[in-house]
């Protein structure tokens, strides 16, 4: 079997890392693209960051606006992206943005995010609002429901977005080399995205079984080098919350609180979930294209810079 340079590297790492089993399993279910490759982070910066707190609505929130301001300044203080490379779609009375996060204009922020990107570009995604579940009509999940998020227009013929939707417009059409970091700050988030290499707190692959049929047919993961933090499991709740005295989405508030840039993927995610378990009863979940136990040992600013 043709394996590409980033998987053969991958295989020799968890080899010496006595991993290899684990990734022998996933790679029989869906090996890695042929045409894999990871970003050097070296080429363009645009973002997508996006809260909704559906002002007026029955299930108002307090904090993902916020989240959203947080997630923008941090990538501009922290990472150099540029204002005007940064996407703001918020729903509040205080709101600068031009656009309300619609459904179609979610639509529109996703595809301007991925228009022409090119291998070793950094997109950054960020959505901070409702999340839930719906039942799979398709046959194609194996728990028999889509991971779903919801834009300000849901309840008014906006209709949500599933995960396979969000896939297609995020992760599919993407070239090798692009690196798309996302970060959900969702109910039931944990795959979102549909990505097939889920990781647990010790940077371990975990089980076979959230692998969805769709992801299956394709018969490879994808090309892009895509990363995926998201703040609960499948089955559980994020929260709303309080932080520094104004209201915040706690997974939203942690992440940016921790910046130190030469942490690794596995010590944010731990220290994710160190600090949301306890407090808010919420396991953070990392996932992507490709797997991420080799990259559990890189800087995590390589995922933005």
């Amino acid at each position: 079997m043709h394996l590409p340079p980033a998987t053969r590297a991958l295989l020799n790492f968890a080899q010496d890392k006595g991993l290899l089993d684990d990734l022998g399993k996933y790679f029989k279910v869906l090996p890695p693209s042929r045409d894999f490759k990871y970003s050097k982070c070296t080429g363009r910066k645009r973002a997508v960051c996006v809260g909704i707190n559906y002002v007026g609505q029955k299930d108002e929130l307090k904090g993902c606006a916020n989240d959203a301001r947080n997630m923008r300044e941090f990538l501009i203080r922290n990472y150099g992206f540029k204002p005007e490379n940064i996407l703001l779609l918020v729903d509040d009375d205080h709101s600068r943005s031009r656009e309300r996060p619609t459904r179609d204009e979610m639509f529109n922020a996703m595809a301007w995010l991925i228009k022409d990107a090119g291998a070793h570009d950094s997109l950054f995604f960020h959505y901070s609002g409702h999340g839930g579940q719906t039942p799979d009509k398709t046959g194609n999940e194996i728990d028999g429901m889509d991971e779903v998020i919801f834009p300000v227009d849901y309840d008014q013929g906006g209709d949500q977005i599933i995960d396979n939707e969000l896939h297609e417009a995020l992760v599919t059409h993407l070239a090798p080399g692009v690196r798309l970091t996302a970060v959900f700050d969702s109910c039931h988030s944990g795959t979102v995205l549909d990505l097939p290499y889920l990781h647990s707190a010790h940077g371990r692959l975990r089980s076979l079984a959230h692998i969805s049929q769709r992801a299956k047919r394709r018969g490879a993961g994808d090309c892009a080098d895509i990363i995926c933090f998201a703040a609960c499991q499948d089955d559980e709740k994020s929260t709303d919350t309080r932080e520094g005295g104004v209201a915040v989405g706690a997974m939203s508030w942690y992440f940016c609180a921790e910046q130190n840039k030469n942490q690794t993927y596995d010590q944010l995610l731990h220290y994710l979930r160190a600090t949301l378990v306890p407090k808010y009863h919420q396991k953070a979940q990392i996932s992507g294209t490709h797997p991420v136990v080799c990259r559990l040992h890189r800087q995590r600013g390589q995922s933005f810079n």
